[in-house]
């Protein structure tokens, strides 16, 4: 019956281990850049990339955004990603800023 009690208590301890570990995975998702944030709105950036303004950012071109873009930390298929101009938050893979770099 020992056995029995410690291997329950063993495995109890290790599922609270992992539940706890995944409630902070979760916790520790970086926010959303918003565009009213001062560096964002220096840099044009729109969480949609067709809302750019092209007067004001003539060198956006159809196609461009974040998760094409060389800064963009994230992976092709992931909604949003970091970015080392955002230090601390994420852009949103449809996203743009007059940054934008082509990926080697």
């Amino acid at each position: 019956m020992n056995s029995n009690r410690r291997i329950f208590v063993i495995q109890s301890v290790v599922g609270a281990g992992a539940l706890a570990t995944a409630h902070l995975a979760r916790a520790q998702t970086p926010p959303m850049v918003k565009e009213s944030d001062a560096q964002a709105t220096a840099l044009g950036y729109k969480a949609d990339a067709t809302k750019a303004d092209k007067v004001k950012f003539p060198k956006y071109a159809a196609g461009q955004n974040c998760a094409s873009c060389a800064l963009y930390l994230g992976k092709p298929t992931d909604v949003a990603g970091g970015c080392p101009l955002f230090a601390g938050k994420q852009v949103a893979a449809k996203g743009w800023c007059s940054a934008w770099a082509k990926k080697a």
